[in-house]
């Protein structure tokens, strides 16, 4: 367009002796105008991604089952006290139509238990931790936690009083006060206290206190750190039970030594559920539960399952 009319403006200034300055004036003008149907361009397009973002809301809204979040029972505010989890007979699948993700798993354990969980991709672990805080719903089966079924107890209730260290633990954009307290539930030295068992207060310090600002997905803190903040959290929580799920994958040794350390000496009266990703890892708990196909293969102590040279998880050890 400025081409055309700059163009126009040299032939008009050899027929007619058109002034420069209107020639300038002219070429001046449609600079605007191309800004603006740059603008308007630029408009349209970012109106038909919204509409899309839109359409797929109503999506989820209209198709997607919410969860049933009320209970039919009101725990104590101290529940759980012992941190029992007994499983029965729990079949589970993602979806109608799915094989079972989860097949007649049945296994109780003891309260403060350090419970070791292994098995191929795919046997099943993870969904043990997915039933156990019903981000999805079992089919059959039950699972009791100090002797009172999780299907009748609110999700807030039973959310919030397990603890989990996923994969990827995941730190909300805010401060390190937000991240560790949501609720606002305690005081600064509290925070502080549980910082410093979790050996996390030079590093917070160092980014500014309980102020500072934590970026999205946590990407100030590193993989580590970010794993001992969710310790920090159950920490807070005084959480009778602790998942972790393969939280020691991609941390250095000495990271991970560190982590160990901590979960030994801060929930040593806690009942500890652990993923493996290396084997190493849960070879000092107290029972290793073994997972094959969505069912339990294996339920013993570590030693005497190695003394089996046909168990699964003697084979897993030595592969």
């Amino acid at each position: 367009m400025v081409g055309g009319i700059a163009f126009i403006a040299v032939i008009q200034h050899n027929l007619d002796s058109v002034s420069p300055g209107l020639v300038g004036l002219a070429i001046s003008y449609s600079l605007s105008v191309t800004n603006l149907l740059c603008g308007g361009v630029n408009f349209f397009t970012e109106t038909e991604k919204q509409m899309v973002s839109i359409e797929r809301t109503q999506h989820y809204i209209d198709n997607i089952p919410a969860e049933n979040i009320e209970g039919s029972l009101i725990v104590s505010p101290v529940w759980p006290t012992a941190g029992i989890i007994c499983f029965k007979n729990v079949f589970m699948r993602y979806r109608e139509g799915l094989q079972d993700a989860l097949h007649d798993v049945t296994f109780q354990t003891h309260p403060g238990e350090k419970i070791g969980i292994v098995g191929r991709t795919g046997s099943g672990k993870s969904s043990l931790f997915l039933v156990l805080f019903r981000i999805v719903e079992i089919q059959k089966g039950s699972i009791i936690l100090d002797n009172t079924n999780l299907k009748h107890i609110d999700l807030k209730d039973i959310r919030s009083r397990l603890a989990i260290i996923p994969q990827d633990p995941f730190l909300f954009s805010g401060t390190v006060r937000e991240n560790l307290d949501p609720t606002s539930s305690h005081i600064d030295s509290d925070l502080y206290n549980v910082l410093e068992r979790c050996h996390l207060k030079a590093p917070v310090d160092r980014l500014g206190g309980l102020e500072a600002d934590v970026g999205e997905r946590g990407r100030n803190f590193s993989v580590g750190q970010r794993q001992l903040v969710c310790l920090a959290r159950a920490l807070l929580t005084r959480a009778r039970v602790l998942c972790i799920d393969e939280a020691t994958a991609s941390i250095d040794f000495e990271t991970d030594q560190l982590i160990q350390e901590t979960i030994k000496q801060e929930f040593h009266d806690s009942t500890v559920l652990t993923i493996a990703h290396r084997i190493d890892t849960i070879l000092n708990s107290d029972r290793v539960l073994v997972m094959s196909e969505g069912s339990v293969a294996e339920f013993d102590q570590p030693n005497i399952l190695l003394q089996k040279t046909e168990s699964l998880f003697f084979k897993l050890v030595h592969k």
